[in-house]
């Protein structure tokens, strides 16, 4: 993973929510990666952190990657995921693909996708508790916190239920 991509991913997002008019800011802080520890020092609820996941979704003839964003309080789960596609296993891709479809290592990807081939979907909880949403802006020393309803209006995720449910 060269240093120049993820800076690339970082300084892409800047720009396209600066020109998108988003209400956001950039949050430094030190690379942590672990969704509890960078919303304390973002000052931001956990459940305000987009997790981001790129996943693999395969079987009945679908081949499909997703980036799929969830509540960072939450769970994924991926069957359901799967099931929305049509296929029959969703499971976290590799590291070389998640490098490959992002440009970025994991806990410094942002929910957005900027890959043709990377479908962008979001759990709609994390739309419905705050009125910002916080995450890791492609690097993992940096952060944005920014409006939920620019964030909508920018992304324009498939809102996909995926979350899982308590038993």
């Amino acid at each position: 993973m060269s240093e120049i991509a993820s800076r690339d991913v970082h300084q892409h997002l800047l720009t396209l929510l600066a020109q998108q008019q988003a209400r956001f800011q950039v949050v430094e802080h030190d690379a942590v990666g672990k969704c509890e520890a960078v919303s304390e020092i973002r000052g931001t609820a956990l459940g305000q952190g987009a997790k981001a996941l790129v996943c693999k979704i395969k079987g009945n003839g679908v081949k499909k990657h997703v980036l799929a964003i969830l509540a960072a309080d939450l769970q994924a789960d991926l069957s359901r995921l799967a099931l929305h596609f049509g296929g029959l296993k969703a499971s976290l891709a590799s590291p070389l693909e998640v490098e490959e479809l992002t440009a970025c290592v994991f806990g410094a990807i942002p929910p957005f996708s900027f890959h043709p081939d990377l479908h962008l979907v979001a759990d709609p909880v994390l739309f419905q508790r705050f009125d910002d949403i916080a995450f890791n802006a492609g690097l993992l020393e940096k952060s944005v916190i920014m409006d939920t309803q620019d964030y909508l209006r920018i992304a324009q995720p498939e809102i996909v239920d995926f979350r899982r449910l308590s038993a």
